[in-house]
């Protein structure tokens, strides 16, 4: 999908845009990538460095363009299941244009369209771009957290291993997170070297709450992954536990067993035994297997092993 906004008033890609447009490419098919290389004359390395998913943040220029690419986080609702990752934006600046690439839906871009901009100030648009991506990883962040707390609740009353899975899947998202954010903070690093960012006090404003948020999520995943690392060590520890008593109750229910057994085992052989001559043998034999039963069951409650 190609969209063309110009002063926030979408234009349909037929014929070249005014100057000054923003282009946003979100899932192109591969006429529309062959029609973005021929119209603004991009170069095959920026669509195939965009297609890989683990490409990491940089900037570097390429003739008339600045290319940067930028790791924004993404939510995606499967059901009840709920997924957290991060996708390469691709941002293309130049004198007349601002172009926007994501080979897969992005939610930065989705709430810029959602927000007054100006398609003129590329460098500022550019920078809104990084800066609600920096404040989207810290709302993420914020719900893997009450995420975790419930699921923690959970564990609590069932310790099943869905639950187990679940604290898997949020930790392998805060290190897609963590390992994004630092690769974008190498590139913020190399922005606020650039005179092109820093230009106008409002750019540089601009950047520098980029940083500070930027910053702040970094450190937020880094303590978030901590606590859920230090809550899987902890649960495996409880799970084990859990099962080292279950293993103990069982083993003494089973010995409190082979008492009854033992007994009915003697009078099973074809030999004198006593009270074999007793009408009331059976009630005998039954009441001392009940006798030493209890007695046992007083001795294993009495060293705590019920």
């Amino acid at each position: 999908m190609i969209e063309v906004f110009y002063n926030s008033i979408r234009w349909d890609l037929r014929e070249k845009p005014p100057r000054n447009s923003w282009i946003n490419v979100v899932r192109p098919t591969e006429e529309e990538v062959n029609k973005l290389k021929e119209m603004f004359n991009l170069p095959d390395f920026m669509f195939s460095s965009l297609r890989d998913m683990d490409e990491q943040s940089r900037t570097e220029r390429y003739k008339k363009f600045r290319f940067i690419i930028v790791r924004t986080p993404q939510k995606r609702s499967n059901g009840e299941r709920v997924e957290y990752f991060t996708v390469p934006l691709g941002i293309i600046i130049s004198d007349e244009y601002l172009i926007t690439i994501c080979f897969s839906e992005n939610d930065v871009i989705e709430k810029l369209r959602r927000s007054k901009f100006s398609t003129a100030k590329k460098i500022r648009t550019t920078l809104r771009i990084l800066y609600i991506s920096a404040r989207l990883y810290l709302e993420y962040l914020k719900e893997i957290n009450r995420e975790t707390h419930i699921i923690q609740e959970e564990l609590r009353r069932s310790m099943r291993n869905e639950e187990l899975f679940k604290l898997l899947r949020l930790e392998e998202a805060l290190v897609y997170f963590n390992t994004s954010l630092r690769s974008n903070q190498l590139l913020i690093e190399k922005l606020t070297k650039s005179k092109v960012f820093t230009r106008y006090s409002q750019d540089k404003e601009l950047l520098e709450d980029v940083i500070v948020e930027n910053q702040q999520a970094l450190e937020m995943t880094n303590i978030y992954s901590d606590i859920l690392g230090g809550m899987m060590d902890a649960f495996a520890s409880i799970i084990s536990n859990n099962l080292n008593i279950v293993m103990k109750f069982l083993t003494s229910v089973t010995i409190i067993l082979m008492i009854p057994t033992l007994i009915s085992s003697f009078y099973g052989m074809n030999v004198a035994l006593p009270f074999q001559r007793s009408p009331n043998a059976f009630l005998i034999i039954l009441g001392l297997s009940m006798l030493f039963s209890i007695l046992g069951m007083i001795l294993f409650w009495k060293r705590e092993l019920f």
